[in-house]
């Protein structure tokens, strides 16, 4: 059967214009497809507050938590009003509601006085994905009011995870088995679910969460579990740019790529691709298709799994930002690792996935890449974390960097392109250059302050 899985993000559902386009295309797409699936985003700078509450709980802060707290209603309510629900449906919705705010404040509570580690551990990931709850009810709601038979669904009991706060990781096996007994058959019966994103749930039942930028890999993993069709990420932008265009005004959108490059575009910056959501659909029959919600005639960008034919090659300039040691001296850098990756965990909750090394008998550079979700002040916060690891090791130097690289097809960077894209750098120093193993793309560790001047040559360099 051909199946749908629709991710909506927050930033897109933040308003009521928002909420209403969703309905225009799901109605649209529900005459289109056998079976169709919704996944939905807390709403824009929700779970940025809810860690910031549970936070304030765990230091016992009640007036910070509970004020956070009324906000979030007053916000979620605010939104609920300035929908055209019928009266019974605006007054369930708001009891729904002020029911998962009131358990929010109750674990909130819970929180504060947790003595032991693990109960702290649980009562966080049950805080921080009340955001994806709250929002999946409002949309339920809304649909209800268009005719059809929705409901929401915590994925709490569906998306089976190992027990790792804030970053926990799918037991794919199971959860299918879960989607088969639970979802598959509401989905014949010709239910239209609407999931929470960034949740899932260990096999006894406690909540976990999937990592920042979680939705978009719920949406993954519940497409890979059901055999979907393809599975679309509707975003405020038009698809995915050759390079942010905040950074470079003539940045252009990306009709299709391999999944290859989407990977390497994803660990390297571009902000609308999730990592793990793309290695999980790697070798599956699935197309993922990127688009704008304001703008639902645009074809956006279509990921797919056979090699694309490409005109230029060259597809992508992004930038990341990474923390760089470097030391006067080479030698093993097992202990060095070791110590970074703990330190990336105690900090932002993720463990080091990328790294670019260069290393000579008298000179090693480290480059740890932070990765994109883990938000605008994890550079600095990493930074100051590892100095102050690092102060027994005078041998050390830490400072933040900018990894700039460039993607295209397989093979399509050759030697002679390699020259090219050095030349466009002219003057610009690097201190490090590491070309993919995966042969797509060629990366180089600059300085900061030279970010926005190395995006604007070799982006014009991949236009000419």
């Amino acid at each position: 059967m051909r199946t749908l899985v629709m991710k909506f993000g927050g930033s897109t559902l933040a308003r009521a214009e928002g909420l209403t386009q969703l309905v225009g295309i799901v109605l649209y797409e529900r005459e289109r497809w056998d079976r169709l699936m919704l996944v939905v985003s807390a709403l824009e700078g929700v779970t940025d507050q809810l860690i910031d509450a549970a936070h304030l709980a765990q230091f016992g802060q009640q007036r910070g938590y509970r004020r956070i707290v009324s906000n979030l209603r007053q916000r979620h309510l605010s939104l609920a009003e300035s929908l055209p629900l019928d009266q019974t449906e605006r007054s369930i919705l708001q009891t729904n509601i002020d029911t998962l705010l009131s358990d929010l404040l109750a674990m909130c509570e819970s929180l504060s006085n947790a003595a032991q580690k693990q109960a702290a551990t649980d009562l966080f990931d049950a805080i921080i994905g009340v955001g994806e709850r709250l929002t999946a009810r409002i949309v339920a709601a809304l649909l209800r009011h268009s005719d059809l038979r929705s409901v929401a669904l915590d994925t709490t009991d569906l998306i089976i995870t190992d027990n790792v706060r804030a970053n926990a990781r799918p037991d794919m096996e199971a959860t299918r088995e879960r989607m088969e007994n639970q979802l598959l058959p509401m989905l014949e019966r010709g239910i239209l679910p609407v999931l929470t994103g960034f949740i899932g749930g260990t096999t006894t039942g406690k909540p976990t969460t999937l990592g920042r930028g979680g939705s978009d890999y719920t949406a993954a993993i519940l497409g890979v579990c059901a055999n979907a069709t393809e599975i679309w990420i509707w975003t405020h932008v038009n698809g995915v740019m050759s390079a942010d265009p905040h950074e470079v005004k003539d940045a252009r959108v990306i009709h299709q790529l391999s999944i290859i490059e989407a990977t390497e575009m994803a660990f390297f910056g571009t902000r609308v691709l999730h990592p793990r959501m793309l290695l999980l659909m790697r070798g599956q029959n699935i197309s993922l298709r990127v688009r704008n919600l304001f703008a639902p005639q645009q074809p956006g960008t279509l990921v797919h799994n056979s090699t694309p034919e490409l005109k230029d090659g060259l597809q992508a300039v992004t930038s990341i930002g990474a923390i760089a040691l470097k030391t006067n001296s080479g030698g093993s850098l097992a202990n060095i690792t070791t110590l970074v990756d703990s330190v990336f965990f105690d900090t932002i909750g993720t463990q080091v996935e990328v790294t670019i090394t260069t290393q000579s008998p008298s000179h090693t550079l480290v480059c740890f890449v932070v990765p994109i979700a883990a938000g605008h002040e994890a550079i600095h916060t990493l930074n100051s974390a590892l100095e102050d690891h690092l102060q027994g090791l005078s041998e050390w130097q830490v400072e933040p960097v900018t990894i700039v690289t460039v993607i295209g097809a397989q093979d399509a960077i050759s030697l002679a392109g390699c020259v090219q894209i050095m030349d466009a750098l002219a003057n610009i120093p690097i201190l490090a250059i590491d070309y993919s193993p995966a042969r797509c793309g060629i990366s180089m560790v600059i300085n900061v302050r030279d970010t926005e001047l190395a995006l604007k040559r070799l982006h014009k360099h991949i236009s000419k």
